[in-house]
């Protein structure tokens, strides 16, 4: 869910009036991790490393608070770093990092590379990784063979981007000629970076054959694809409740959000769909993009 100026590259949704509905309809079905705290919600906040905004300690130090001046608030639950940043030592970003921790700025920490980083936080006593924020769905399951283990294994939880594959999975689309809609992820007329990468990410023969695999499935059941791409994450993944496992979801119309909201919260689907699924990942797993930076 992209919220914010008209200038903003990746923004969407962006009058007032529309982000109010949109977070009543998220609080409605009983969920908080969003919003301010006029609402009682819970809010999260994130640094990607640029030219001009890296990982040393005046720099996170600058937008974290940066973002909780903007956010009127002296605290957030999560602070991510949003990506790695290869031109700052990790000792001195997480040295830097757990002052901002100690300082009481936010509760939990995102960070990257995890084995390495768990080990020199605790090698040093500083807040080690407690949740790590990474792109999951039926069709990109790069993050199962290795990191859910690690994960496992330190005690972190995992949040799961682009469950519906940034709206590839909802059946707006059927094949590379369909038109995309206007200000969307793929919709690269302006040259947006953002839309580069998706289309990159998503728009091949390898996911549109995985796609009709998906489809034709759905449709023989009476689902919508992006119904089978949610329940999926709910009930089959490798997201785990008792682990604080989440699906981060997102729409740029209320009844979209709704929807999709309903959808998570349905039963799980049929074994003729999940082996549908599980077809159409194996004729994608390989030529899937990594899911590092």
């Amino acid at each position: 869910m992209t919220l914010g100026d008209k200038e903003s590259e990746s923004a969407r949704t962006h009058s007032l009036e529309d982000i109010a509905a949109i977070l009543d309809v998220f609080q409605k079905h009983g969920h908080k991790e969003i919003g301010w705290q006029q609402r009682d919600l819970v809010v999260e906040t994130k640094l990607y490393p640029r030219e001009n905004e890296r990982h040393t300690p005046e720099d996170l130090r600058k937008t974290l608070q940066a973002s909780l001046n903007a956010l009127r608030t002296d605290k957030v639950e999560l602070f991510y770093l949003h990506a790695p940043d290869r031109t700052t030592p990790w000792e001195v970003t997480f040295k830097a990092v757990d002052d901002l921790y100690r300082e009481g700025k936010f509760n939990k920490s995102q960070r990257w590379e995890v084995a390495e980083v768990v080990t020199i936080c605790r090698a040093h006593g500083w807040i080690q990784p407690t949740v790590y924020q990474g792109i999951y769905n039926a069709i990109h399951r790069a993050v199962e063979p290795e990191l859910f283990p690690c994960l496992r294994r330190f005690g972190i939880s995992f949040y799961a981007y682009n469950p519906l594959s940034g709206g590839f999975l909802t059946g707006r689309y059927v094949d590379a000629s369909s038109q995309i809609e206007q200000g969307s992820r793929f919709d690269d007329s302006t040259g947006k970076i953002q839309a580069i990468n998706y289309r990159k990410r998503y728009w091949n023969d390898h996911n549109f054959h995985a796609l009709r695999i998906i489809a034709n499935a759905a449709e023989e059941h009476n689902l919508t694809i992006s119904e089978v791409a949610l329940r999926w994450m709910s009930h089959h993944s490798l997201l785990k409740r008792e682990f604080n496992d989440a699906v981060i979801i997102g729409a740029s119309k209320v009844g979209h959000l709704e929807q999709n909201l309903v959808d998570l919260e349905k039963a799980p689907l049929p074994d003729a769909i999940i082996t549908a699924v599980d077809e159409a990942w194996r004729t994608v797993a390989p030529y899937v993009q990594k899911y590092w930076h």
